[in-house]
């Protein structure tokens, strides 16, 4: 079995149940676990030096959207509140096909890598001109990312009251049958799976009722995980009030919404009943702290759900309201935004970093990732500390205050997909060049 030996690192945090800081020590990574953790290990496999280096468990991104990398920075949408900025993207979007959704995946997958994160979701929510969730799921397993993928949807376009034009809403009958065709072919239940997928329908502004209340009950029967955008502004919360007559959390109780198997993207504008809600139901939040700042969404209120025991982890959204999706840097804003909010000792560097890779994993269901300990899943990023962003730095472990912004090395269930900082694995240049022939093609 194959085996890798990363040696001598300066630091490692672990994440573990203890969350042991260790010094000087090694890990032993055999097939896709950590086979061993500590001192003086030894392996006749490859050996990686980790002198001057930080590691970490991967990263989780518990939120994205991954289509969008092929729309940043687009001048009409770049000063828009999300209402606006969703119906100035929605029409090139419905330009997208299948080539589209796989050259985007890889772009936004490869830059999630090259920031340290190993597991990352997606919510795929519209699939014009023939696009379907397998094209992500085939972009994930090319680059090497463990992926949770969801099967989004739209069903109320703008003839019915909803916000997307109707070219980009589907029937309901249909898209419960696609849900149940992709979680049939690419879902594994079993430890260690490199792809999950889940059942997302895009937003209460977005599909109806009855969708929100049937694609719950084909989840649980199906036993996946349930997505959504929730509370993330205060348009949202109003609409929530005018057409529901009820908040954002007592809408996704109501239509069952809420539990250890769901999480929901955004609950910038959750209020202390709904925190406590979520608490007690074990409901997960993805908080996007970029995409909050780029669209004026507001500062979620992550230390009240921390300290109310509300499971968070962190998501980079998608690439046309952050615009770039970069995890490392995330989990940095997410620590400077509780702190402006709140005062500067309201979350540590090693908080954020925690909710950044435990906290995400936990949020996905996935006990077996975000930790470096025995029997865990081999998905370890390698920080390179000698360069000049930590050049003064006290602190090791403070990744997040003066560290570098992108990996040395990364694995994931124990692959080596980022190798000094290059993905040996793929053509980059390559992938990116198309990227901007497709860009071009939908400017024109």
């Amino acid at each position: 079995m194959r085996e890798t030996l990363i040696r001598g690192a300066d630091h490692i945090l672990t994440m573990n149940d203890g969350r042991e800081e260790l010094r000087g020590a090694d890990i032993l990574i055999r097939g896709g676990t950590i086979a061993a953790v500590g001192h003086g290990l030894e392996t006749s496999g490859e050996v990686l030096q980790a002198a001057g280096c930080v590691v970490t468990p991967g990263l989780v991104n518990t939120h994205h959207h991954l289509y969008q990398s092929l729309t940043r920075a687009v001048p009409g949408g770049q000063d828009a509140l999300l209402f606006g900025w969703l119906q100035t993207l929605y029409p090139i979007w419905a330009r997208f096909g299948p080539e589209e959704m796989f050259v985007s995946a890889q772009v936004g997958l490869a830059e999630l890598a090259l920031t340290g994160c190993t597991m990352s979701s997606d919510h795929l929510y519209l699939y014009p001109n023939g696009a379907r969730l397998d094209d992500t799921i085939a972009a994930a397993a090319d680059v090497g990312l463990r992926f949770h993928p969801t099967r989004g949807a739209m069903s109320i376009g703008e003839s019915d009251g909803g916000l997307p034009p109707d070219s980009l809403v589907e029937r309901e009958s249909d898209i419960l049958e696609d849900c149940i065709r992709v979680i049939d072919a690419h879902h594994d239940a079993r430890e260690g799976a490199m792809v999950r997928v889940g059942v997302a329908p895009c937003s209460p502004f977005s599909v109806s009722r009855e969708l929100m209340r049937d694609a719950a009950l084909l989840a649980r029967d199906k036993g996946v995980m349930l997505h959504t955008h929730l509370a993330e502004n205060d348009e949202d919360v109003a609409y929530s009030l005018e057409k529901f007559g009820c908040r954002p959390g007592q809408y996704a109780q109501d239509l069952g919404w809420t539990g250890p198997d769901v999480w929901h993207a955004h609950c910038v504008k959750l209020d202390g009943q709904e925190i406590d809600l979520f608490a007690r139901s074990g409901t997960g939040v993805a908080h996007c702290p970029c995409s909050n700042c780029r669209l004026g969404s507001g500062i979620a209120p992550v230390r009240e759900m921390r300290d109310a025991g509300v499971k968070v982890g962190l998501g980079v959204d998608g690439s046309a309201s952050n615009d770039t999706g970069q995890m490392i840097l995330e989990a940095r804003q997410g620590m400077l935004l509780q702190r402006v909010a709140r005062g500067a000792d309201a979350m540590s560097a090693r908080e954020a970093l925690e909710i950044a890779t435990r906290g995400g994993a936990q949020v996905l269901g996935r006990d077996d990732c975000g930790q470096i300990a025995p029997g865990k899943r081999a998905d370890i990023a390698v920080w390179d500390r000698r360069g000049i962003e930590s050049a003064g730095s006290w602190d090791a472990a403070a990744l997040l205050l003066a560290g570098p912004t992108r990996v040395k090395d990364l694995f994931v269930e124990g692959r080596h997909i980022v190798q000094d900082g290059q993905m040996p694995h793929l053509d980059l240049g390559g992938i990116i060049a198309r990227q901007n022939r497709l860009a071009q093609k939908l400017m024109a």
